[in-house]
């Protein structure tokens, strides 16, 4: 199934044409647009910096990679194919890691599970594993491969992420650090993943709350109480492993300096390091560009009068950092599960959001397929879903190109695209809440 969906890609990219992707609101944003980037390339080449003409807002990393593939020697329809056989190569990647990652977590369930004695009192509705459901989920979302074919550097962004979670749940220190330091380099929101990776490097992947090992040791013998007491201050949470998550501390920073020399020499004598953060993270933050997306901010702030504009940015940057504390306080036990929860808010709350975030977490919730399987409102959002993905282009089409339509068509769908991660969110929590409550009452009894 992998291999035939890397086939389905290189078929849309060697013999599919030009599908106008790339000029798709959902698919490319001014941060991962390829076009943009090409646009700074060729502002570098000029001996001028890359961010002079307003147009390119990424990281000076991604011209130095992907700038060569986007020139205009290798002709336009070329250096398309050449960047989307890179991104299919990266999608592959990122799809196996995610697999790998869902072997650890299995393992790790099934230790917990049959330490608690409840391996054969919970059955398990997945019959594949949930690496392979995971990887299959980001492969064949439809979501994934227009990201994909439609020339954003969106894929890129999600290897790093899946990098970070990767080497979080192997206790890969320098793994983690490098995807971390990577993916808030080229998008500053992953820097809330510091949590999760944090807790997954200091007490190891998802096991079940600490009040059931607790429970069960109390239900238990003297003898037994020792054994539970042990394995809890192994895997539960009542001692952290300082060791690793100190060592991750020490590659970030290492690989941070890394990442900022190389960006002061890529810059050298056409821009600098402080011109690269106020064109990257200060039009993140600041939201300058105003074009059409699935997101609501775009609409938010052109109708928002300009003197109350710095009191809603504030609003609306705090507004994710506020969900951070109190979600890892009550998900403590279960920080991959945690991650995927920060991705999907990061999804939904960005700036310039589009399909490739999407794509990110939904992969990831497959992660998570035995402990979900319970999850009420799967009908209604997986048609929603779809519903959004065929109304937005067709409401783009009415009001930027037939005229018959307005900006509230369009922003119609985003907020019903909003309203639907609010409740995927919402759902996702509370369902693994219940399976946690599930494995208290199964030893109760």
């Amino acid at each position: 199934m992998a291999a035939a969906a890397v086939g389905f890609r290189l078929v849309l990219v060697l013999f599919g044409g030009d599908l106008h992707l790339s000029s798709r609101p959902e698919v490319s944003t001014p941060l991962t647009s390829l076009r943009r980037l090409a646009e700074g390339y060729w502002l570098k080449q000029a001996s001028m910096s890359p961010y002079s003409g307003s147009m390119y807002h990424g990281s000076p990393l991604l011209l130095s990679v992907l700038g060569p593939l986007t020139s205009k020697r290798s002709g336009g329809h070329h250096a398309h194919i050449y960047c989307s056989l890179v991104f299919v190569a990266v999608d592959f990647i990122a799809a196996m890691l995610i697999r790998l990652t869902g072997r650890t977590l299995q393992i790790a369930r099934g230790k917990s599970l049959k330490s608690l004695d409840l391996a054969k009192s919970v059955n398990d509705p997945v019959n594949a594993s949930a690496g392979d459901t995971a990887s299959l989920i980001y492969l064949w979302n439809p979501w994934t491969i227009i990201t994909c074919v439609g020339s954003c550097t969106s894929p890129i962004e999600n290897l790093m992420v899946v990098v970070m979670i990767y080497g979080a749940c192997s206790r890969l220190a320098p793994l983690a650090a490098f995807g971390y330091v990577m993916a808030t380099h080229l998008s500053l929101y992953p820097a809330i993943l510091i949590l999760p990776v944090t807790l997954l490097l200091g007490y190891g992947p998802d096991t079940p709350p600490a009040k059931v090992f607790l429970q069960k040791g109390s239900s238990a013998s003297k003898v037994d109480i020792s054994d539970i007491g042990k394995s809890t201050s192994q895997r539960g949470f009542g001692q952290i492993s300082w060791k690793p998550v100190l060592h991750f501390m020490l590659w970030v920073f290492i690989w941070s300096c890394y990442v900022l020399v190389l960006n002061s020499i890529i810059l050298n004598k056409a821009g600098g390091l402080q011109e690269m953060f106020e064109k990257t993270y200060g039009f993140i933050l600041t939201v300058k560009d105003l074009s059409p997306n699935i997101g609501v901010l775009w609409y938010f702030f052109a109708e928002v009068f300009d003197f109350f504009r710095s009191f809603f940015l504030i609003v609306f940057n705090m507004n994710i950092i506020f969900m951070v504390l109190p979600l890892a306080i009550r998900l403590r036990h279960r920080p991959c599960f945690l991650a995927f929860v920060y991705t999907a808010i990061v999804g939904m709350l960005k700036s310039y959001p589009s399909a490739g975030d999407s794509a990110l977490y939904l992969g990831l919730l497959g992660l998570f397929a035995n402990e979900l399987a319970e999850m009420q409102f799967t009908f209604f959002l997986f048609f929603g879903y779809i519903g959004v993905s065929l109304l937005s282009p067709v409401m783009h089409n009415l009001w930027i190109w037939r005229g018959t339509g307005n900006a509230n068509f369009y922003f119609a769908t985003g907020l019903a695209y909003t309203c639907l991660q609010t409740v995927l969110v919402v759902e996702t929590v509370s369902s693994m809440i219940k399976h946690d409550r599930k494995l208290r009452l199964l030893i109760r009894t």
